[in-house]
């Protein structure tokens, strides 16, 4: 169910999903959060395996406070976007990266309807975002955004939860998905190249199983 938007301070209107998970990192550190992984080992190997040029766009959705864009700058990587719904992750993310900070393009929007420079990104890549989105109609936009961003031939890098993940988590309901129901949501633009399976160990010593997805976008 897509969450109404609530007053916030000098009467500014905000989404109650943008509060709610300003209020995550507002209560943790980031090393308490469920998502938290000390280095973002799949998503680098899979961003090296396609071989791009440094200036080839990549845009990281739902960064949150991941080390993902800081650990591509200093491989060479200079086209990179940060995109969360977040402006305190915003915060936190760009005191982490110091001066990297600056040569970064920051959005901060829910991504199903945050304006995306067109055929821009040689890679999306989305770690636990997807999976939230529980109405029909929210995915279908989402799709339209990652095709309209991706250029012809892009990657879309994507981890839900797995067929075994949970239900729920972060206090949200969530999707699971095979490859079957994944590709179902994406449709016959996109060719599926690569999936497997993740476990990760939130730091509150829960067992959450991911599924990984290369998918490519066709030229």
């Amino acid at each position: 169910m897509r969450l109404r938007g609530v007053a916030g301070k000098g009467g500014t209107v905000i989404s109650s999903d943008e509060r709610h998970w300003n209020d995550l990192y507002a209560e943790r550190d980031d090393e308490r959060l469920s998502w938290y992984q000390a280095w973002p080992v799949r998503s680098l190997e899979w961003v090296e395996s396609c071989g791009l040029d440094p200036d080839a766009g990549i845009i990281d959705v739902g960064a949150g406070t991941s080390s993902l864009l800081a650990s591509l700058w200093e491989r060479g990587h200079w086209d990179l976007w940060w995109l969360d719904i977040s402006p305190l992750a915003r915060e936190r993310a760009a005191q982490a990266l110091g001066e990297a900070a600056e040569h970064l393009h920051w959005l901060v929007g829910d991504v199903t309807r945050i304006p995306l420079p067109r055929h821009r990104f040689a890679i999306w890549h989305d770690r636990a975002v997807f999976h939230f989105l529980t109405r029909g109609e929210e995915r279908a936009a989402y799709v339209a955004q990652a095709r309209e961003a991706l250029s012809p031939g892009g990657h879309l890098m994507m981890a839900t939860f797995a067929e075994d993940g949970p239900r729920q988590c972060s206090g949200l309901p969530t999707m699971r998905y095979d490859p079957e129901s994944l590709m179902a949501e994406f449709g016959p633009d996109f060719e599926l190249l690569r999936t497997s399976r993740e476990r990760h160990l939130t730091p509150g010593g829960a067992v959450q199983w991911f599924r990984w997805f290369l998918l490519r976008q066709g030229a």
